[in-house]
């Protein structure tokens, strides 16, 4: 196994990382970023008031989301051992 093939690798795991990632840190900034206006709209400081929200819309995004997610993970897995037979050479 080459070097060139371990950087391959950990670039298309890294991007996939981001990929799988993305959907969730998307909704949960969109949702905190509402929230933090509503605060200063209403002039309210409550600290846990950004937790809650935030947590439900990261548990939806995973149900809405979820099946991407795993088929980006399967597509990676399968690539991996698609190609095992070159890495061992």
């Amino acid at each position: 196994m080459t070097e060139g093939q371990v950087l391959d690798i950990m670039r298309d795991a890294f991007f996939t990382m981001i990929i799988c990632a993305a959907p969730m840190l998307l909704v949960s900034l969109v949702v905190g970023l509402v929230v933090s206006i509503f605060q200063t709209v209403t002039s309210i400081q409550e600290q846990t008031l950004t937790f809650i929200p935030k947590i439900l819309s990261a548990f939806i995004a995973l149900i809405i989301f979820g099946s991407f997610i795993m088929n980006t993970l399967l597509e990676f897995i399968n690539r991996l051992w698609t190609n095992f037979s070159i890495y061992i050479r």
